[in-house]
């Protein structure tokens, strides 16, 4: 009476919710179909919570008996296609198959698949609500859904009809499904497959394009197999849901004030960031020029669908290794996503046989693709091989990497590849400190040329930015250095600064999480002063064998640094001012790479003072307004529509 009675609920149910009309739909696909099938698959949209409020029982079979719910929809929907002539080919109920997609779980803990308990006792054919990152996917790999088998004895009933039939279940590996050993129940021959009938699926089935290597989901399916000293899950995936991006609470009172006092400029507000930034780690005012990058590196990262082109790149020329590493490391974590590449690990896909279901070929993420729409901090450049170099730079230029899949290797007829977009920043700096690496400043070099040999140079120029970081520069004060790591040593939870406690970390964080999401544009000044920049460097920077230095990306590369400044100022609108602080830092990266060039920069341009005071922003200011009028003049001189440029240029 109870299995009656949810038969009913479930009928109840299906016509409430639409599902029966659904049903009706799939039905007359089937029929219409000239196809075999042994198996007929349909997806049962369920809400538990409409369901347990209809038939209490039913709603508990749903969420802790799921394949026993299974068949109770497989008696009803059987009875309907017999009912109302709905597919003319079906014959037994078994040939029916149901998989109940469920719309929710009950935000309650025991409905929580979380790897970090202990023990894991997810042995129950349930539904699980698990949240995570994609790290690894298989290729797209066919198997069985469902077969048909007779009897090889013709004389024995068994041989006709759909008495055997086998149907993929959640964690069932293909031989599990198909195979030559079984037997028959009546007469105990063996049993053939009928190869006509067999419905093929892929896995995943048609979730396999919607889940994306690198993104973060919540699934709900059924636990299949645990491997806790390997840290593997598999789970039967029932249904995905995209992981929203999280939505900024705005930004801190202390925040809003010094915007506010500094609204009267648009270069003091991103000087006092980059000055007070991670005064947890090192004073205030050390680094600066570096601070300054992180932060507008930091807010070109997005969990959107920005173009990947945006991101910005940056490699570090330092003999202060420890000190670089310490703030490259707190600064990425103040995104969503920043990930620092394990030296036993790989940065980029690597393909392997996968161990768990079908045997498929597994791709696994590597960090570059883990940190989609953060930072991925990969370290000292020069601890990389050679061939690991040259992928990067490929990924730099191409924001893509592409995976072979050799054929013959991994048991398949054809070779595959298969390409993925590169959505993150990447952070590296070079030790120039060792002294296997020191090197000489060669006599010959232009003025302002970093001797960059320990690395290949077009890896150099395909990073956006080169920042050289020295103790002897001018922007590291060494004493307060060494005051901060002493008493750090003493105390690691002390806050020793005045800025630690004002612009405390999460203050940066909701800062960061704000301008990552304002909607940017250009006014038509900034548009004109950045290809202005761009063509007259171009031309200077050329040769008559080998062409300008500077590449095409170089123009999309200025527009982030504008943006990027733009954003970090909070404004939605990105000025002439902006579009300043991005020609002098692409410059002064040009100048490390080449060597200085008409428009000469100073290596310390923007942090000329050490900022003080109101009065030493106020010095500042004026003299990037000359910076200013030294970049139009230099766009007059040697900009277009001036005799420098031939007609084609």
């Amino acid at each position: 009476m109870a299995n009656l009675q949810m038969k009913e609920a479930a009928l109840v149910y299906l016509d409430r919710s639409g599902g029966l009309q659904k049903f009706m739909d799939d039905c007359k696909f089937y029929d219409d179909s000239k196809q075999s099938y042994a198996v007929y698959r349909f997806n049962v949209l369920v809400n538990p919570s409409d369901v347990v409020e209809l038939d209490a029982e039913l709603g508990n079979h749903i969420l802790h008996h799921p394949l026993k719910a299974a068949q109770v929809f497989q008696s009803v929907c059987f009875v309907a296609v017999k009912t109302l002539s709905l597919i003319g080919q079906l014959q037994t109920e078994t040939q029916i198959s149901i998989v109940l997609k469920l719309t929710h779980l009950p935000a309650l803990p025991s409905y929580s698949l979380d790897l970090c308990e202990f023990p894991l006792s997810y042995t129950s054919q349930r539904f699980y609500m698990m949240q995570g990152i994609v790290i690894a996917m298989t290729t797209v790999t066919k198997y069985t859904q469902g077969a048909r088998f007779l009897c090889s004895d013709e004389v024995c009933p068994l041989s006709k009809g759909f008495q055997y039939i086998r149907v993929h279940v959640p964690g069932a590996t293909e031989s599990a499904t198909v195979r030559n050993d079984f037997l028959c129940s009546l007469c105990s021959s063996s049993l053939q497959e009928d190869r006509k009938f067999r419905v093929l699926g892929v896995t995943t089935d048609e979730l396999v394009n919607k889940m994306k290597i690198g993104n973060e989901y919540k699934i709900i399916g059924i636990p299949v197999c645990i491997k806790t000293s390997q840290t593997a899950l598999c789970v039967e995936a029932n249904s995905i849901t995209p992981y929203p991006a999280k939505v900024p609470s705005g930004i801190s009172e202390n925040f809003r004030c010094l915007l506010s006092l500094t609204s009267a400029s648009c270069w003091k507000f991103t000087a006092v960031l980059a000055n007070v930034f991670a005064s947890q780690i090192i004073p205030p005012g050390t680094y600066n020029l570096l601070k300054l990058c992180l932060l507008m590196s930091l807010v070109q990262t997005s969990d959107s669908n920005r173009d990947p082109q945006d991101c910005l790149d940056i490699l570090i020329i330092t003999t202060d290794t420890l000190l670089v590493d310490r703030l490259l490391n707190y600064s990425m974590n103040l995104v969503s996503r920043g990930i620092r590449h394990p030296v036993s690990t790989e940065v980029f896909p690597t393909v392997s046989r996968n161990k768990y279901g079908t045997g498929a070929v597994s791709i696994q993420a590597g960090s570059a693709l883990l940190a989609k729409g953060g930072v991925c901090f990969i370290g000292d450049l020069t601890s990389h091989k050679k061939d690991k170099l040259e992928q990067l730079q490929s990924v730099l230029e191409s924001r893509s990497i592409t995976v072979f899949i050799p054929g013959k290797k991994f048991g398949d007829d054809i070779d595959q590849q298969m390409t993925f977009p590169v959505q993150c920043s990447f952070w590296s700096f070079v030790d120039m400190d060792s002294s296997s690496r020191r090197t000489v400043q060669k006599t010959s070099a232009p003025i302002g040329q970093m001797d960059c040999s320990l690395i290949p140079a077009n890896l150099v120029e395909a990073f956006g930015l080169l920042i050289n970081c020295n103790e002897s520069s001018p922007c590291h004060p060494l004493l307060p250095t060494v005051q901060h790591t002493l008493k750090k040593a003493m105390d690691p939870e002390e806050l020793l600064y005045l800025a630690s406690k004002e612009f405390t970390t999460e203050d940066f964080q909701k800062l960061l999480a704000f301008a990552q999401n304002l909607n940017i544009e250009f006014s038509l000044e900034a548009e004109r002063m950045i290809h202005g920049y761009y063509l007259a460097s171009r031309r200077i920077r050329a040769d008559s064998i080998h062409g300008s230095k500077l590449s095409a990306s170089a123009l999309k590369y200025l527009v982030s640094l504008s943006e990027a400044h733009a954003r970090l100022n909070l404004r939605n609108k990105v000025l002439k001012e902006d579009v300043l602080i991005a020609a002098l830092l692409f410059e002064m990266s040009l100048t490390l790479k080449y060597g200085a060039s008409a428009f000469c920069v100073a290596p310390n341009a923007l942090f000329p003072f050490e900022l003080y005071n109101e009065e030493y922003l106020e010095q500042r200011d004026l003299y990037l307004t000359q910076c200013q009028q030294q970049l139009q003049q230099f766009i007059a001189t040697c900009g277009p529509g001036t005799t420098l440029f031939s007609t084609d240029e």
